[in-house]
């Protein structure tokens, strides 16, 4: 790998400031992208295509957006086709992440639907000299019913570019005259789906192919000492390559199996300098000795200023209250291990990856080997699935290295199952402290909530000493190492550790602290929700103690001290469907409730679960009703799947998943060392939504998570007296907790 020189900002990573005339976009992706060209675009076959730079990973963004532009220009959503996300063709829109799709690139499409209305329909009028407001639109037809004469969009487009910019100000239809925003909709590619013919990038193949694998060392700090060079030489003569970089160790073939074999032969030939081995203490000791970064939280956001101190309860306090909360390293696990396509040539490097934000991973890449931009090109393609940071960018880091060595051939590079489990980034182990003072009115009267985590913020990002690169995971392992960076704490309101910490709730006297812990054992970055997670679990959890401790239902405690009146409705809506305090609960039951707005600006959520514990001490899931307020409702069904799948998958986390290693590595490395919810512990699901009317989007897919691990918590501590506060809620937990 060679250097250079990094401008701040990589191109299609900095926003266009606003030039002349050019109204004020009114998302970060209309800032970045401000042309109506970049957007859409109106085909000769008469379709509409549509630009996005957020990805599809199961979310439904295209199905939303596909609706979006259907109702603005009155077309059939099946004339809308919603390209694939590549480099240099889609707008440049950062990671697909935070629950920000709908809020960018909805609010994006939509807006740049309806300029491109109002521009051909002012067309309209000039070629069919009439008013504008004459003009009927049916399907992408336009009709005069004065001359009783027509066009279309695309006779006014003429396959043209519109060389205009979105306009935030264009006026957007009437809802009342949506014809399919709201309503009910099939998820794009679902037939695909269901018949087994969805090609995914494990899928491919390209004449010339080469498949290939990864020979990993046991652990991060472990470098290769020594290599049978006798193993080496039979592989070449049996047609497999080996690309060594160092500690960097892969093979390729034109067969599948054979690269397969040729890894494992290699792997049992190399030998290793392991150093030190993992720090395999106590994670829960170590985030509270190792050194850290503490800063308090107002407002939602850090501030660079002295934590104060926990104080004495103030003088109308009755009762204080004490919990600590804990959460352990948990993975994305993906169904489908990590894989990308790589191929070298004329000095120009092209990678088909499931990444989440492909202009990043370009910038990224062209940092680890010093080219230009604009020669990498990175273009999207489904992969195993995942919401967060795993392996996909490491991956396809990984198959151009391999590439880069073996240039002119496409390498076809897939992680194996225990490289998944072992090598992903996970999400950060946390421990949360809080306390409380009730008053003589069962009201909170002071309250202090304290954070400790690892950082959430290891995408490789482009920056200062090739930072980007150096996210990368094998770029550790080179001749010529990147270590990684060591991250300052993240300082935007509600981000990586400190999201959620504030919570929505009108609590008087807060005490909010971040402390960001250096040193930990393991690799993390972006894992769903971040830290509100664990945080959300560890207010909703405490409030249910605290409503306790007043004599107060879990429900009426929470409106005591909740004044925001969206939060109040999902919590009415909830609890009227399914009753937190149990009254009706069958015998061996109990139920519980969590509340949070993901992020104080997303959407509300309210979760209320119902649970039984056996003899056996399993937890399971029995009924499960989730209120919701996203904003505008574009895919009904979508939204609901994704509020039901954040329960799905916190649940998982939540009485299952923990990241298990020693000395010599990770140890969970398969399903059965890591296991995960199934389908015999899904609860019967009831999902109200509720529609606001044309109110902005609230991002849905993370709104679920924290609110979900509280409710299955206090469903348990109602179901037998006993308060878990360690996750997972194996049953050696809840007989520990039966026996403390």
């Amino acid at each position: 790998m060679t250097g250079r020189k990094t401008p701040r900002f990589a191109p299609g990573l900095r926003p266009r400031k606003r030039g002349p005339g050019r109204p004020m976009a009114v998302n970060p992706s209309l800032l970045a992208n401000p042309a109506l060209d970049d957007w859409l675009g109106f085909d000769a076959g008469g379709t509409v295509t549509v630009q996005s730079g957020k990805v599809d990973i199961g979310q439904r963004v295209s199905t939303a957006v596909a609706l979006l532009v259907a109702d603005e220009l009155e077309i059939d959503p099946g004339r809308v086709n919603v390209a694939r996300v590549e480099t240099g063709l889609a707008p440049d829109e950062g990671f697909t992440s935070g629950s920000q799709s709908m809020a960018q690139t909805g609010n994006a499409v939509r807006m740049a639907a309806a300029t491109a209305r109002r521009h051909l329909l002012e067309r309209a009028a000039r070629a069919l000299e009439v008013d504008p407001a004459e003009l009927e639109v049916d399907d992408g037809a336009i009709h005069s019913r004065a001359t009783n004469r027509k066009t279309d969009w695309w006779e006014l487009a003429a396959g043209r570019p519109f060389g205009i910019d979105v306009d935030p100000a264009a006026p957007l239809r009437p809802r009342a005259a949506l014809g399919h925003v709201g309503g009910a909709a099939r998820a794009r590619g679902l037939g695909d789906i269901v018949r087994g013919r969805l090609h995914f990038l494990h899928d491919m193949s390209i004449p010339g192919m080469l498949h290939a694998r990864m020979v990993r060392p046991p652990h991060y700090h472990a470098r290769l000492s020594a290599l049978d060079e006798a193993v080496a030489a039979r592989l070449a003569v049996e047609g497999v390559e080996m690309v060594r970089d160092g500690s960097f160790l892969a093979v390729a073939a034109e067969d599948e199996w054979a690269a397969v074999r040729a890894a494992e032969r290699l792997a049992a030939a190399a030998s290793w300098d392991l150093a030190g081995g993992l720090l395999s203490d106590d994670i829960y000791e170590r985030l509270r000795a190792n050194e850290k970064v503490s800063l308090p939280v107002v407002d939602g956001a850090p501030v660079e200023a002295p934590v104060p101190p926990p104080g004495a309860p103030p003088a109308e306090a009755v009762a204080t209250l004490e919990a600590r909360y804990e959460r352990p390293y948990q993975m994305h696990g993906s169904l489908g291990p990590s894989a990308a396509m790589a191929e070298f040539v004329d000095g120009r490097l092209t990678v088909h990856s499931h990444s989440q934000g492909v202009y990043v991973l370009r910038a990224a890449l062209a940092e680890a080997f010093g080219m230009e931009y604009e020669a990498v090109r990175v273009i999207h393609a489904p992969g195993s699935g995942c919401y967060g940071h795993n392996g996909a960018d490491d991956a396809a880091f990984d198959a151009a290295l391999i590439a880069r060595a073996l240039p002119g051939r496409p390498v076809l590079l897939k992680w194996t199952r225990g490289e998944e489990h072992a090598w992903e980034p996970y999400g950060s182990c946390a421990s949360m402290d809080l306390r409380a003072s009730l008053d003589g009115k069962g009201r909170i009267a002071a309250w202090s909530h304290e954070t400790f985590s690892d950082t959430y913020s290891m995408r490789p990002r482009p920056g200062p000493n090739r930072m980007g690169a150096a996210r990368l995971l094998s770029a550790r392992f080179l001749a010529e190492p990147l270590e990684p960076p060591v991250m300052g704490p993240a300082m935007a309101p509600h981000m990586g550790i400190h999201r959620n910490l504030d919570s929505l709730y009108d609590l008087p006297q807060k005490r909010l602290v971040k402390h960001l812990v250096r040193d930990m054992p393991l690799r993390v970055s972006a894992l769903r929700s971040l830290g509100a997670y664990a945080n959300v679990f560890a207010i909703e959890s405490f409030m249910d103690e605290l409503a306790g401790a007043a004599g107060c239902d879990p429900v009426s405690f929470r409106l005591r001290h909740l004044s925001d009146p969206r939060g109040r409705a999902v919590i009415e809506a909830a609890a009227a469907r399914l009753d937190p305090s149990g009254a009706d609960c069958p015998e061996g039951r109990g139920r519980g409730i969590g509340f949070a707005q993901y992020k104080n600006s997303a959407a509300y959520a309210a979760v209320v679960m119902e649970v039984s514990v056996s003899d056996a001490a399993e937890i399971r899931l029995e009924r499960c009703v989730i209120a919701a307020d996203a904003g505008e409702i574009v895919d009904r069904a979508g939204l609901a799947a994704q509020l039901e799948g954040g329960v799905i998958q916190a649940a998982s986390w939540t009485l299952h998943e923990a990241v298990a290693f020693d000395r010599d590595g990770i140890t969970s490395r398969d399903w059965d060392s890591y296991p995960i919810l199934g389908f015999d512990n899904v609860p019967a699901f009831e999902t109200v939504l509720i529609d606001p009317g044309r109110q902005p989007f609230l991002g849905a897919g993370e709104a679920t998570a924290g609110p979900t691990a509280a409710a299955i918590a206090n469903a348990v501590h109602a179901a037998t007296g006993l308060r878990l506060r360690r996750i997972p809620f194996t049953p050696e937990e809840v007989r520990a907790a039966a026996l403390a």
